[in-house]
């Protein structure tokens, strides 16, 4: 599906977003906080619009995504890419410093054996950062965004998107999405430490940040 929209996605994200998006990505990158030295996998990349951004202090970030065709749509950008299976991840153990999925999570066939395979390639005491849709906390804001956003966003992707059937799947996917909490404790039982999260333009979107626990020494008699 991602393949189907490839050509024109950045564009018809910040279209259905209404610019939200750059604000959203920049502040994922004060979160994530790559600094130089450090190995950063951006997962569900897509083109890699959020790989660059999350470079730019210096940090190698890898952009890996399922969808060659996305790959292929930001392969102008100085990043490096790779293809991969976000629930068997071609990596060594303990590889990353920090592991960041943004609008990708969603889409995992599997959420919590997603987020296990994760954490095996994030080194002890490394970091998970999650940018995704979320519930909005505000209840007017809430009905106005189930009942008004959701269908507005789908008719702009349909006009801005090359595959217009696939922004209908992402809005449902956006809908049925799992609230702050219950993607906190989802993130907690695959083994991450200090869930937290932060709500963005009143919670449509969160960002979720964890660690991974740092190995307890062995004790030998």
């Amino acid at each position: 599906m991602f393949d189907g929209v490839s050509e024109g996605y950045d564009r018809a994200n910040s279209v259905m977003t209404f610019g939200f998006d750059r604000r959203w990505r920049t502040t994922t990158s004060r979160v994530l906080d790559a600094r130089r030295g450090e190995k950063v996998l951006d997962l569900a990349a897509g083109t890699g619009v959020s790989t660059a951004e999350y470079a730019r202090g210096g940090a190698w970030c890898l952009a890996a995504d399922f969808s060659l065709g996305m790959l292929r749509s930001g392969k102008h950008r100085r990043v490096p890419m790779v293809a991969a299976d976000a629930l068997h991840l071609p990596f060594a153990d303990d590889s990353f410093d920090a592991a960041t999925i943004s609008f990708g999570i969603r889409n995992f066939v599997n959420t919590k054996a997603a987020l296990e395979e994760i954490a095996r390639v994030v080194k002890p005491g490394g970091r998970l950062v999650i940018c995704e849709v979320s519930t909005p906390t505000f209840p007017p804001i809430r009905f106005v965004y189930k009942k008004f956003i959701l269908r507005a966003m789908t008719l702009l992707g349909r006009f801005s998107s090359t595959n217009p059937e696939a922004y209908s799947y992402l809005a449902e996917s956006m809908a049925a999405w799992h609230d702050q909490r219950s993607l906190a404790q989802i993130i907690a039982s695959a083994g991450w430490s200090k869930v937290e999260w932060l709500n963005l333009t009143f919670g449509v979107v969160a960002i979720h940040r964890a660690w991974k626990p740092t190995r307890q020494p062995d004790h030998h008699p």
